[in-house]
């Protein structure tokens, strides 16, 4: 027997798993939120499919916001903590922002990232 343990680099979740609330994408783009607005805020995140294990900090993780399968690169994130639910498969964790991509930068973030047509956003 054996299994297979993936760190994996990027947060992706949708508002009910918990993608935060006060990144709003339309007033992103209007007026850029700074990280530094959030520096003393810990998000949680629930019930993300699999057991997934993160990059610890100082390691940087990416902030992907799931919006009907279509991928919205945000930034920069430092996980906190995970639990792990081995019977349902599911993770959930904390995390800290660390960087928010400019509006700009967001756009071109799909492309140098991950390149996926099927999940590009903008």
């Amino acid at each position: 027997m054996g299994s297979t343990i993936i760190t994996n680099d990027t947060l992706q979740i949708t508002r009910e798993q918990g993608f935060p609330l006060e990144l709003d994408l339309q007033q992103h783009k209007q007026q850029p939120l700074n990280a530094e607005k959030f520096k003393d805020q810990i998000f949680e995140f629930k019930n993300k499919l699999g057991i997934r294990v993160y990059h610890t900090p100082p390691v940087r993780v990416f902030l992907v916001e799931n919006r009907d399968g279509k991928w919205i690169y945000w930034g920069l994130i430092h996980i906190l903590e995970t639990l792990h639910d081995q019977v349902q498969k599911t993770t959930s964790g904390k995390f800290k922002i660390i960087y928010l991509f400019t509006p700009e930068e967001m756009v071109k973030a799909h492309d140098l990232i991950d390149r996926n047509p099927e999940t590009r956003f903008f």
